[in-house]
C-alpha cells in the first residue's frame, strides 16, 4: 500500500494558477478549462508513468490539512471537519463544504481499509516531505499504526530529498511530492528506507505532544515539526501588502506570498490570513469577488490609520 500526504490534494478547487503573478481576472469557463486541461495533463502522465507494482486501490491519499487548526481528537472528526470547512470557505458556492464532507467520508473508509490490510500483514510505503501538511500528516498516521500496533517490519518510508539534479544537470527543488510529476515518482523508489523502530516511536510520541499543546498552526522550523501560532506567516503577507499602492488586486498579494516564499501553505490559509486583517480595520474592501470565484479576487484598500 502506498500513502502520499501531499498538499496536492488539500484544495478541491484547486485552479493550478494560485502561485502565479494575477494579472487579470480570469472567468469560470477559463478557470474550468484550466482544471479539466491539467486533470487530461495528468492522465496522461499517469498512463506513461513507470510502474511502481499494484494498481491504484494500493494508494491511499490521507489529505487532511493537519497543520492547521484542532488536532486534538484521537480519530478526525467534527472538529477537523469545522476545520476544513473553515479552511474551504473561501471557495464559491458552497463546494469547500461539500469538499470537506468528501474528504472525512473517504478518510474513514480508507482507514477501516487500510487496518485490515495491515492486520493481514500488507507492507505499506509512506511517501512524505517537511511541507507542514506532508509531515503533520506522516507523524499522524504513524501514530494510528503505532494504536493498531503494526509492526515497525512493515512499514517503509520515501523521503522527498530537499534538491536534485535533472537530467540536464540542473538543480531541482521540490517543497512537496505534490509538485512531483506522477510519472516521476518512480525516480525516488531508491530513496526507499525500512522504517526504525526508534524512529517509529518517536514520531508517534511527537504527534501526541502536539495533540496536547493543540497550537493552531504546526510548521517545519530548522528541520523540527513545532506548535505555532495563527499569525506565523502574516509577516510575509503584510510585507507584500506593503509593496502595493493604496489599492490593490487581494489575488496578487495570495500569488505572490505562495511563490515568493515558497512556505508550503494553501492559498485558503493565506486569504483567510487576510480576512483577519479586514475584520481588524487594517484593509476594507472596495470591490468584492463575483459569486463564482474565491473570495480574494476582489480590490482591497489600505486604511487610513494604518
Amino acid at each position: 500500500m502506498t500513502f502520499p500526504f501531499s498538499n496536492r490534494y488539500c484544495n478541491p478547487l484547486d485552479t493550478s494558477v494560485t502561485s502565479s503573478v494575477y494579472h487579470y481576472k480570469p472567468t469560470k469557463a477559463e478557470i474550468e478549462a484550466v482544471q479539466q486541461e491539467a486533470k487530461e495533463r495528468e492522465r496522461l502522465a499517469w498512463e506513461s508513468a513507470t510502474p511502481l507494482g499494484g494498481n491504484a486501490a494500493d494508494i491511499y491519499g490521507l489529505n487532511l490539512v493537519l497543520s492547521i487548526g484542532d488536532i486534538s481528537e484521537n480519530q478526525p472528526g467534527i472538529r477537523r471537519k469545522q476545520t476544513l470547512e473553515h479552511l474551504y470557505s473561501v471557495y464559491p458556492n458552497g463546494e469547500g463544504q461539500t469538499a470537506a464532507h468528501e474528504i472525512l467520508n473517504s478518510l474513514s473508509e480508507n482507514l477501516k481499509a487500510v487496518r485490515e490490510r495491515a492486520a493481514a500483514g500488507e507492507s505499506l510505503r509512506l511517501w512524505y516531505s517537511r511541507q507542514p501538511d506532508e509531515i503533520c500528516g506522516f507523524y499522524w498516521f504513524l501514530e494510528q499504526l503505532n494504536q493498531w500496533e503494526v509492526q515497525s517490519t512493515q512499514i517503509f518510508t520515501v523521503k522527498l530529498p530537499e534538491w536534485e539534479a535533472d537530467d540536464k544537470g540542473n538543480i531541482v527543488q521540490q517543497s512537496s511530492w505534490g509538485e512531483v510529476a506522477c510519472d516521476e515518482w518512480y525516480r525516488h523508489l531508491d530513496l526507499q528506507k525500512p522504517m526504525l523502530p526508534v524512529f517509529y516511536q518517536i514520531c508517534a510520541s511527537h504527534w501526541r505532544a502536539l495533540q496536547k499543546e493543540n497550537a493552531p498552526l504546526r510548521a517545519t522550523l530548522n528541520g523540527q515539526l513545532v506548535s505555532a501560532p495563527e499569525t506565523l506567516y502574516d509577516d510575509f503577507i503584510i510585507r507584500e501588502i506593503a509593496a502595493e499602492g493604496e489599492n490593490f488586486q487581494e489575488a496578487m498579494i495570495v500569488g505572490r506570498t505562495l511563490g515568493k516564499y515558497q512556505l508550503g501553505i494553501s492559498d485558503s490559509w493565506v486569504a483567510l490570513r487576510i480576512e483577519e486583517m479586514i475584520h481588524a480595520g487594517k484593509l476594507e474592501v472596495v470591490t468584492p469577488a463575483s459569486k463564482d470565484m474565491p473570495i480574494y479576487y476582489r480590490v482591497l484598500k489600505k486604511c487610513a490609520n494604518e
